[in-house]
Formats: C-alpha cells, sequence, structure tokens
C-alpha cells in the first residue's frame, strides 16, 4: 500500500504535543501505581505483612486504582491520537497498533477490579484479616492483577512493534525512536510470557524493563518538545 501526504499545517504538530502530554501522564501515573503503591504495600510470599499495610494504608492503596484509571484513560486517549496521527503512513498498521492498544486497556481496566476486590474483602463485615483462607483469598486476587497485567502488557507489545515499524517508515521522527519501541515490545513480550510459563525466571527479566522505560520516555519527551517534523512526506 503506497500513499503520501505533505503535512503542511500545525494541527498534526499540535496531536503529537497531545500525545505526548498523554504519554507523560501514562508513565507518571503508571509508575507510581507500580513503585509508589503496589510495590510498598505488597509484600512477596508474606500475607499477613500485605494486608497489615493495606489495612494501614487504606487510601494509598485506593490512590493505585485512581492512578490506574488515568493512566488507562489516557491510554485510550493516545491510540486514538496516534491512529490519528500516522494513519497515512499506512491506515491498517496504525489501525491495528490503536486496536492492540486498546485491547490492552480494556484488560488492565476489567483487571482493576481484581485490584480493588482486596478492600471488598478485608472490609467485609465479620472478616477476619488473620484466617488463612482471607489471606490466602488475597494473595490470589493480587497475584491474579499481576498476571492480568502481564496479559494486558502482551497486547501492547504488538501494538508498540508496529508503532515502532509506523514511525520508522513516517521519517516524521528518529528511526532510533521507533527501534527502541520496537525493543520495548521485545521485553514486554519476555517478561509476559515469563510470568505466565517460568515465573522463577522474572527476576532474571525484571532488569530488561529499563528497556522499554528508556525507549518510552525517550519518545514522550521528543513528543512534547519536537512534535513532528512538518517539512517532512510520509509514506510506504
Amino acid at each position: 500500500m503506497n500513499s503520501s501526504v505533505t503535512i503542511a499545517d500545525t494541527s498534526p504538530r499540535m496531536t503529537a504535543r497531545i500525545a505526548g502530554v498523554l504519554y507523560l501522564l501514562i508513565i507518571v501515573f503508571g509508575i507510581s501505581s507500580e513503585v509508589f503503591v503496589r510495590a510498598s504495600l505488597v509484600a512477596a510470599g508474606d500475607a499477613a505483612a500485605t494486608i497489615n499495610n493495606i489495612m494501614a494504608s487504606d487510601s494509598l492503596y485506593r490512590a493505585g486504582f485512581v492512578f490506574d484509571s488515568i493512566m488507562l484513560f489516557s491510554d485510550v486517549a493516545i491510540a486514538v491520537l496516534f491512529y490519528v496521527l500516522l494513519k497515512p503512513v499506512n491506515q491498517t498498521l496504525a489501525l491495528a497498533s490503536a486496536v492492540f492498544r486498546l485491547i490492552q486497556a480494556a484488560i488492565l481496566a476489567a483487571n482493576l477490579l481484581n485490584y480493588h476486590a482486596v478492600l471488598l474483602l478485608l472490609n467485609g463485615n465479620g472478616v477476619s484479616v488473620e484466617s488463612e483462607t482471607v489471606q490466602s483469598r488475597v494473595m490470589l486476587l493480587l497475584g491474579m492483577h499481576a498476571h492480568g497485567y502481564d496479559l494486558g502488557l502482551m497486547f501492547f507489545a504488538i501494538s508498540n512493534f508496529i508503532l515502532g515499524y509506523l514511525l520508522i517508515k513516517s521519517k516524521l521522527f528518529p528511526a532510533i525512536l521507533g527501534y527502541g519501541l520496537q525493543a520495548a515490545a521485545t521485553v514486554y513480550l519476555i517478561g509476559s510470557y515469563t510470568r505466565f510459563m517460568a515465573p522463577d525466571f522474572m527476576l532474571f527479566i525484571e532488569p530488561m524493563y529499563v528497556i522499554p522505560l528508556v525507549a518510552e520516555l525517550s519518545f514522550c519527551l521528543w513528543l512534547l518538545v519536537k512534535g513532528i517534523k512538518t517539512d517532512r512526506k510520509m509514506g510506504v
């Protein structure tokens, strides 16, 4: 499929800048919910400590829900903006990238029910947090939430791989940004499949997640600072 369009007005640059703002929200709130909320409250392998942490910091735990929801709202919006921005390169692939990203958002949104169910369980009438049954259910729900997150990242990885290809072909961005997103996609796929198929190896995979952080932050900053090159043509 061949197409060529000259970017003559400022709207694509504005679209790119708005996408940059949304990307920054995704990164900030995504990291905040994972690092500052869950990592500080969930004690791996220690249900009693995890429950005590959550009940002692109920507001912080609920903030994790809010952070994730803001991240998802931004993700849905940015999927649309990337489609609008890159459909002149290849409309079919731009649509495919958007759809995979939207599926990821839908999975993560539904997965928030597992996260919130912990509070519903702990705040239920007559529930004893000392009960082994309650403790096992809490850890099961948190485990399902973690796995649901990785399931969503599988679809996000495919979206990112396609998006990276479109960035490279568009010539409106440095090619290294596209290759960076494809490298990030590879890490997401490896990490997600490792969690499902060989969880004992996750400790060896976790350091690799610095690659997606650098790649996506670089793309985000480029969108915010540079936008796109409006004097270039897009086409494949």
